[in-house]
């Protein structure tokens, strides 16, 4: 069975809401109401409530079992203009700025998030990678083991050898551009967790480059992927999450049994990798749209890790199915939240309304 589908599952007995800013595009009504039919939790769409109608109608969506909320209009707007002014980073703002701020669908969707008014978001559908990710990294608090908020890439795949279903965790795809070893650490045992969480089977993680364990390399991108590796496993270990971490390794090798065999590598990962780690972001990126264009498989995400509540910042490229089983990943997160995000919803409130 595909991940997404037993996801899926879960969720029906554990349903979640999950917040769009983007609500009267085209593609996230498509998401939004397969979300609610499939009685997955309850989808919330920001926006002009008309606009919004309209283009429902247009699409023949109903939108039954969908909240519909005009950020100014909303029962919530003071509350959020007077929590947002307690964030210390905007704790010098006059009322009118604060509702400026609130007035972008991203920033009064981060705050239903923040205060609990939503379980997980999902926005980036017709905005930039930036106006989507900076109301979370101004707003949402990072995990107190993470020093930077990343992403990853979910690929749910068919196995061409054995026909079972297949999945590959790419990490990061969509945020820091030149990650440092210790950013790599964090990124490759959040990815690995993020895994385990969604999936319950051992992440096998494997730090990638254009070398596989190489002894004679004086490069600095292979030795800073070396150093995240013994990193990882360090601190994977001083977690407790169950993972196997292995690195440098070339992709073929960390992907085919037969490759690595042949070139003499070994151990828990060679040739069973399930988690990819780039030594960039330019080829993480790159990696994750060439796997998307040529092969089509089912891609979800970027999902946002890192960071104390479950969110994603998709592509302006996806498609209403890709939405739909994003929303599903975040909306999964959420059932056990604790696991990865540990800050409950009465220690994050009493942070937003916090003034310094």
């Amino acid at each position: 069975m595909p991940l997404i589908a037993k996801l899926a599952e879960r969720l029906k007995r554990h349903p979640k809401r999950v917040v769009f800013p983007e609500g009267s595009d085209p593609r996230i009504l498509q998401a939004a109401r397969k979300f609610a039919t499939r009685g997955l939790g309850i989808p919330i769409l920001l926006g002009d409530r008309a606009k919004i109608k309209e283009h429902a109608e247009k699409l023949d969506i109903s939108l039954e079992h969908i909240r519909v909320i005009e950020p100014r209009r909303s029962s919530e707007w003071d509350n959020f203009v007077s929590k947002f002014q307690g964030l210390s980073r905007f704790k010098n703002l006059k009322g009118k700025d604060a509702e400026t701020y609130l007035e972008n669908p991203n920033y009064f969707a981060t705050m239903m998030l923040a205060s609990g008014q939503a379980d997980a978001i999902v926005s980036g559908a017709t905005s930039t990678a930036s106006s989507a990710l900076r109301p979370l990294l101004q707003i949402i608090p990072l995990h107190k083991d993470v020093a930077s908020m990343s992403s990853l890439n979910i690929f749910d795949l068919e196995d061409p050898k054995t026909g079972k279903d297949r999945e590959l965790f790419l990490a990061d795809c969509a945020v820091i551009p030149d990650p440092t070893s210790e950013q790599l650490c964090d990124i490759a045992v959040t990815t690995a967790a993020m895994r385990y969480h969604l999936t319950n089977s051992t992440p096998r993680v494997a730090l990638l480059s254009y070398s596989s364990k190489s002894v004679s390399s004086k490069n600095p991108t292979v030795a800073k992927m070396k150093a995240a590796a013994v990193l990882a496993r360090k601190k994977a270990q001083q977690l407790g999450f169950p993972m196997e971490i292995d690195g440098e390794l070339q992709v073929d090798a960390a992907l085919d049994a037969v490759v690595a065999k042949t070139k003499q590598i070994d151990g828990p990962v060679a040739g069973r990798a399930n988690v990819l780690i780039f030594p960039d972001l330019h080829a993480a990126n790159i990696a994750s749209k060439l796997i998307d264009v040529l092969t089509r498989a089912r891609n979800y995400g970027p999902v946002l890790t890192g960071l104390n509540k479950p969110a994603a910042e998709i592509s302006r490229g996806a498609t209403a199915s890709d939405i739909f089983g994003t929303a599903v990943m975040v909306a999964s997160q959420a059932i056990d939240h604790k696991l990865l995000y540990p800050t409950d919803g009465e220690e994050l409130n009493e942070d937003i309304t916090k003034i310094d």
